[in-house]
């Protein structure tokens, strides 16, 4: 479990959040899970809990939490056209919701029955996820909105979003969790940074990375 700051020391840190991370280290060479936590948390280790409902962490695409997924009309005046549930199912660390919740609202849904454990894989649904968040960008002539969202917004579909901008935006796994917690306080736990991590390594093998790293987008 990751150690988080008292809510004080989460607002004294919001402004720091503003300006977008520094010190991103350029594409090349192996990625930790180390690196990636040091990006997610402060110098001393700590990391905030989410302080928003959800976020626009990149331009049409949200992360979430199930307060905001469980409310289609919130939703339509966000002009959310699909949501992803990367916490599919009935236990109380699961939303329960399905294609039926969203009938009559216009909202296109996909689940994924994701554990937020460091043993689940969840990289076995990177792609089907990255699929899904593409086709909903590209909606109504790439007008489409997608809510990605798990029970909190903190780690497991965190997670689906960075891997989606570093398989479609050839982002490196440090950039895309950097681009990621300069719009929402996240902290995915140790298992999935560690599979993104190989994601990185097996992109970056495949020359499917960039070469270097392209500034932050703050919209």
């Amino acid at each position: 479990m990751k150690k988080h700051l008292s809510p004080t020391k989460q607002q004294q840190q919001q402004q720091q959040q503003q300006q977008p991370p520094a010190d991103v280290p350029a594409p090349g060479g192996e990625v930790t899970v180390q690196q990636l936590n040091e990006l997610l948390s402060n110098g001393s280790g700590f990391y905030s809990l989410p302080t928003q409902h959800f976020n626009e962490v990149f331009p049409r695409i949200y992360i979430g939490n199930a307060f905001v997924a469980q409310n289609a009309m919130r939703l339509q005046k966000l002009g959310v056209t699909h949501v992803l549930n990367v916490a599919e199912g009935t236990s109380f660390m699961h939303v329960n919701t399905s294609a039926e919740f969203y009938a009559g609202t216009g909202i296109t849904y996909h689940g994924i029955q994701a554990n937020d454990t460091e043993q689940f894989n969840l990289s076995a649904f990177f792609e089907e996820g990255a699929d899904f968040i593409d086709k909903a960008l590209a909606h109504n002539n790439g007008k489409g909105k997608v809510y990605v969202h798990c029970r909190e917004g903190y780690s497991r579909s965190p997670t689906m979003v960075v891997a989606y901008l570093m398989l479609r935006h050839k982002m490196d796994a440090r950039l895309a969790v950097a681009t990621v917690r300069h719009k929402r306080e996240i902290g995915p736990n140790d298992g999935f940074l560690r599979q993104l991590c190989q994601l990185n390594e097996k992109l970056a093998k495949e020359g499917k990375l960039n070469g270097e790293v392209g500034k932050l987008k703050t919209k």
